[in-house]
């Protein structure tokens, strides 16, 4: 199932569009074009609806707020929502400030997303239950454990039901879950964490799996999760061996998921379904 929704990806090559951020928009350009989809990364409000109608799916994300792109973000998600086309969220840094928080409540409001994605610090401050946050990064005290799994099931859950969306919360323990069905997802690798971005490149390379498999949409988000963990595996490997640094490994990353197969996405994932 996994390797056929990657797959997909490299067969249909959706266009997606992000609305992002300065310091990530190259990434998040290269990863999606790595797996096999084509990015947009236009966030004009004055073509905006155009190009929510036009392309199959839209990464929203939030790290460098500003009205203008704040309006984009609107105009392009009503419009791709009248389409029926498969939109992400990726709420950066949330609870960092009071326009965040407040950005992020009205998005909520008035567009209805096909996933959310994000560290749990940022998933609890939009389901309202917290408001903590190191910057970008999320609260230590709220890392998602062995201990407070089940728990935090349960809050992501439950998140789903409010909100219709597939809410998938990064850490050491990756979640992906749906009101029903649960992924708990251990790919990945501590090194990915000093990489800028890696949270902003796995939001659109979730866009780019949702929109090849709209019918799947909690198994294409995890499909993403698992690539993006895999491949960020295969880049430490790869970065010790020769050894380099974190701006290698990023590079690394990028070439590791242009060439990810999959058989080896099925061969390398590590996750149970609840």
């Amino acid at each position: 199932m996994l390797g056929e929704i990657l797959e997909n990806v490299r067969s249909k090559s959706p266009l997606i569009q992000n609305i992002t951020n300065y310091v990530t928009a190259n990434d998040c350009a290269n990863i999606t074009l790595a797996c096999g989809a084509s990015p947009t990364m236009s966030d004009g409000e004055e073509e905006a609806e155009e190009m929510g109608r036009l392309c199959d799916g839209l990464n929203i994300n939030m790290g460098t707020l500003h009205p203008r792109s704040v309006k984009a973000m609107l105009l392009a998600g009503k419009s791709a929502g009248s389409c029926g086309h498969p939109i992400v969220l990726d709420p950066v840094g949330a609870g960092a400030s009071t326009y965040r928080r407040k950005t992020a409540e009205q998005l909520l409001r008035e567009i209805a997303f096909t996933a959310i994605r994000g560290n749990i610090s940022e998933i609890k401050t939009i389901a309202g239950g917290g408001n903590s946050s190191k910057g970008v990064d999320a609260d230590a005290a709220d890392a998602v454990t062995d201990e407070n799994l089940e728990k935090t099931i349960t809050f992501a859950k439950d998140l789903s039901k409010k909100t219709g969306a597939v809410i998938a919360i990064s850490g050491a323990i990756d979640i992906v879950t749906d009101k029903n069905h649960t992924y708990i997802i251990r790919n990945g690798n501590p090194v990915m964490a000093k990489i800028t971005g890696c949270g902003c490149m796995l939001s659109s390379l979730a866009a780019a799996y949702l929109a090849a498999n709209p019918d799947r949409r909690l198994e294409a988000v995890a499909a993403a999760v698992i690539s993006m963990g895999l491949c960020g595996e295969k880049a430490f490997e790869k970065m010790e061996s020769e050894r380099r640094g974190s701006a290698s490994c990023r590079n690394y990353l990028i070439d590791e998921v242009y060439h990810l197969t999959g058989s080896e996405l099925e061969r390398g994932a590590k996750y149970e379904l609840r």
